[in-house]
């Protein structure tokens, strides 16, 4: 029996497994305010390992089915950065878990520039890594949908991409600064990973065959 199914399988359940995890430590968080903090946030104070497990858990799955990516894209003509940016993807989130953010997203009681840990700059480094590759990643895929004729993803795929890289943005700067965005910041983050997720694991499931 081929292990590739096994590795495809990892990516339709890494997200769900993701967004759950950080859904119900958002609620049991005493004074985490989730419609204005980032996910990154929940790392952070004594229960802050679950949210960091929660990012090196799904990194780990992701690896495998970036491997299963490179066997299953064969397919659709093969494709070299399709698996490699799901890997870099997977890297990021594992680091992101690994060295802890130190932006809470709530409003500064200094107004001046405070110094930054250096487990938050990494955090943000691995961030990048996260959000860059799989930005990248939505319109390789529309392209090989484009080219095997499978339209509704093509277009299901950028669009997704689109509203991935907007949501981006907006929480980026809802987090680096006071404006109106700041107190939905973390609303609009969610939104943006469960675009992702949501994306990734249904392209996993198509690839498994399961729709």
């Amino acid at each position: 029996m081929s292990i590739e199914p096994l590795f495809l399988w990892c990516g339709v359940l890494a997200g769900s497994l993701f967004i759950i995890v950080f859904l119900i430590e958002g609620m049991l968080r005493t004074g985490y305010q989730p419609l204005r903090q980032p996910v990154s946030a929940l790392a952070m104070g004594s229960r802050g390992w679950v949210q960091r497990i929660n990012f090196i858990i799904t990194g780990a799955l992701m690896l495998p089915f970036s491997i299963g990516l490179s066997v299953s894209l064969r397919a659709y003509g093969g494709s070299f950065w399709a698996p490699v940016l799901v890997g870099i993807y997977a890297l990021g989130l594992i680091g992101a878990g690994v060295f802890v953010t130190d932006i809470t997203g709530m409003p500064k009681t200094n107004p001046g520039m405070p110094k930054r840990a250096v487990s938050g700059v990494l955090h943000d480094i691995c961030s990048l890594f996260v959000f860059i590759p799989l930005f990248l990643a939505f319109f390789v895929f529309q392209q090989l949908f484009v080219e095997a004729g499978m339209y509704g993803w093509a277009i299901y795929s950028a669009t997704s991409g689109l509203l991935f890289g907007l949501g981006f943005l907006l929480f980026a700067r809802s987090f680096a600064t006071e404006g109106a965005l700041a107190p939905v910041g973390g609303l609009i983050q969610r939104i943006t990973i469960a675009t992702g997720w949501l994306w990734l694991s249904l392209v996993a499931a198509h690839l498994v065959g399961v729709i």
